[in-house]
């Protein structure tokens, strides 16, 4: 099949649950790589009630039928406002949607259940919603072929990373920080092969929980919370002995890790330390840092052979100073200048919705969207399921 270059909005919601993220992108094909130019993206936070729902079924220890079929369609219908409202505002028509939806469960390795060992993974949201809303074709449920190709399902962002970032001299690191942070790792001049994305651990999950449990506030705005605190070290060395972080990429990480339960749990080791609650946001701030870095120095810094690297950050973390300072300050011996992807032309917010609209390109054409050497696959394979006008 021919390729052809088509106007594609792609759309994302993370495991932080905080909203939906929508690039519309122009891709064209390329000698060697696609052609990407974003025309536009918005933002737009989730409703209180959605929201809670969500959250209230990813934690659920049991749940009934009739509750997750209602939430999968009125994510759907969200989608396809979120979609509307961004294709109104800037006057673009699309050809195609890339909808990654919301995850309610992702096990990347296998695990037995009644009789049988396997991997799984579960992102909600009625597609079929989103194509007659919109009255435009959507590629969904990225994840599985890869898993079923051996894969862990993730990272999937590694496409559009080595496709937009790429460099023959210089080494480059994108590093989202949503929910969970992920990092891909593009050695200077380095195919495809060489690339090397896992996640790192928390990003944003344990401080957005404690800030919500202690200040009734969603998140730690620019990091000013944490600011005001101080690091309990006691805290923060025995947490970073998690067995996570001692686990070669490839891997993954959720809130089945670093969730609710994990968060009440860390709380409680602070509070034994300090009464002071900014204390607690500190170390969680803190223990997003040092995971971030001691990532890096232990799995990739050893492959780019001592030649410069820019360090990239996208996602909500990339707003927070106080992160961005602590990430700074343990890179920086490691040989990693520290920026922010909006240097590059592309917003912090929209990259892993970009993301999609390029996976959704691929599988449009019948093209590979995983990166092997990334999620572990055994082989390249076209992602998603087309649902058709």
């Amino acid at each position: 099949m021919s390729t052809k270059a088509m106007i594609v909005a792609g759309v994302m919601s993370g495991t932080s649950a905080d909203g939906i993220d929508v690039a519309v992108v122009k891709i064209a094909p390329g000698r060697q790589r696609a052609k990407l130019t974003l025309l536009a993206h918005e933002g737009f936070p989730y409703p209180a009630a959605l929201r809670s729902a969500i959250l209230a079924a990813m934690n659920a220890a049991s749940i009934s039928t009739a509750e997750l079929a209602r939430l999968n369609w009125r994510l759907g219908l969200e989608y396809a406002d979120a979609v509307r409202k961004t294709v109104a505002k800037h006057g673009v028509k699309v050809d195609l949607i890339g909808c990654h939806g919301q995850t309610l469960y992702h096990q990347a390795r296998t695990k037995r259940y009644a009789g049988r060992n396997f991997a799984c993974t579960w992102q909600l949201g009625e597609h079929a919603a989103i194509a007659q809303a919109l009255h435009v074709p959507v590629v969904s449920n990225f994840r599985p072929a890869d898993m079923v190709a051996g894969g862990q399902g993730a990272p999937l962002v590694s496409l559009l990373d080595y496709v937009l970032f790429a460099d023959a001299r210089r080494g480059r690191v994108l590093q989202n920080i949503g929910g969970i942070a992920n990092l891909t790792a593009i050695p200077a001049g380095s195919g495809a092969d060489a690339v090397i994305a896992f996640d790192t651990g928390p990003g944003n999950m344990v401080m957005d929980a404690l800030m919500q449990r202690l200040f009734d506030k969603p998140y730690d705005r620019n990091g000013s919370i944490a600011a005001r605190g101080k690091v309990i070290p006691a805290v923060l060395s025995v947490e970073l002995r998690h067995r996570y972080y001692r686990t070669a990429p490839p891997r993954t990480a959720g809130r089945e890790e670093f969730g609710r339960e994990y968060a009440e749990s860390f709380l409680k080791a602070c509070k034994k330390q300090s009464k002071a609650p900014e204390d607690a946001i500190a170390t969680a701030t803190a223990l997003t840092a040092e995971s971030i870095a001691g990532s890096y120095g232990r799995f990739v810094a050893p492959v780019m052979h001592g030649k410069p690297v820019d360090y990239i950050v996208s996602g909500g973390g990339a707003r927070n100073r106080t992160l961005m300072t602590m990430l700074g300050e343990r890179l920086a011996p490691l040989g990693c200048r520290l920026a922010a992807i909006d240097g590059f032309g592309l917003p912090a917010e929209a990259k892993e919705a970009a993301a999609f609209a390029l996976l959704a390109w691929q599988t449009w054409h019948r093209l590979p969207g995983n990166v092997p050497a990334a999620t572990g696959a055994e082989r390249a394979v076209v992602l998603g399921q087309v649902t058709y006008v």
